[in-house]
Order: C-alpha cells, then structure tokens, then sequence
C-alpha cells in the first residue's frame, strides 16, 4: 500500500514538471550539455533567462562584479518578506548586482511586481528550476535561495531560507568590487 502510494506521488511530481516544462515551451538550459552538467555555476551564469518583459539576459554579463542572486517565488512566504530587505541592500551596496529569478510564470510575477516592487531586475525561470537549485547545493530545492557571487565569479556563500539582512549586510560589506 505505502509503495503504491509513493510510486504514485512519484509519477504525480514527475508529470507535473513536464506539464510545467510543457507549459513553459522550453527546456531549462543547464538541464542537458556536458558543460553545465560538469559545472552547474558555469551552466547558471551562462543561462539565457528572459525578464518580465521577454528580454533575454545572462549574469555573464555582470563578469567581474559581485552579485547576489536571489531565487524566488509569488507563493513563497518567506520570499516575499525578504524582498524589502534585499531591495534595502541593494540600494545600499551599488556596486554589487542584485537579480530575483523567479521559480514561477512571468504572468505571475507581473501581477505580484504591481503590488511588491524592487528596484532590481527580476527574471523568469520557471518549473525547470529546481533541478538547477539541487545542482547549485540546494539539495531540497527549497526556496527562498540567495547565492553571493565574489567579483571573480566564486561562490562566497549560499543561504537556504529567508535572509537575515544583518548577516547578508556584513557579506556584502566585505565583498570587493
């Protein structure tokens, strides 16, 4: 019986990513090819995510700067509270690059952006991303999920669960630009 029942949640999961991968029209890059596979922060930066308005963007773009990349979503409390403190920090750390990339549809995120706005881009990546969140380290896929870039394209640190703007502001504060 409890086999039954957990081969049946199984194929549950599994259909339900493929319809959103269905959905969605696209295959999340990082999914297949050597390269992203051997080295999931390579497959990440190199990504092709489009914003709320369909415009293609990559974080290889920000080479050379810090960031702070924030996955997120509209139905995650936690998410959403910290939101105002990762715009706060934003501000207040200009030369560090902030992104949400949003485990969510863009439909979504547009009406939630009406509401609850930032003043950092927000990108779409949708149903796909939570493989690529246990590639990164996330092995639950759980969300909120903040990495901090160094300047040099390393990893400084990953923060499963919402953040605490103090210990993300003595992050920042030691990153150099």
């Amino acid at each position: 019986m409890n086999r039954r029942l957990l081969l049946s949640a199984a194929v549950a999961v599994a259909a339900t990513v493929a319809g959103g991968l269905t959905l969605l029209g696209r295959k999340p890059q990082g999914a297949s090819g050597s390269a992203n596979a051997a080295d999931p922060v390579a497959g990440l930066v190199q990504m092709q995510l489009p914003d709320l308005n369909g415009a293609s963007h990559s974080l290889a773009g920000w080479k050379g700067q810090p960031m702070v990349v924030n996955f997120w979503a509209t139905w995650c409390a936690p998410c959403v509270k910290e939101m105002p403190a990762l715009d706060a920090l934003q501000k207040k750390y200009p030369n560090v690059r902030f992104v949400g990339i949003g485990v969510d549809t863009a439909a979504n995120m547009q009406k939630f952006v009406e509401k609850v706005q930032v003043s950092y881009p927000l990108w779409v990546i949708g149903a796909g991303a939570i493989d690529t969140l246990r590639k990164l380290g996330n092995p639950s896929g759980g969300l909120p999920f903040t990495i901090v870039f160094n300047a040099d394209g390393g990893i400084n640190r990953k923060i499963l669960g919402e953040i605490h703007p103090e210990d993300l502001d003595r992050t920042l504060a030691g990153l150099k630009a």
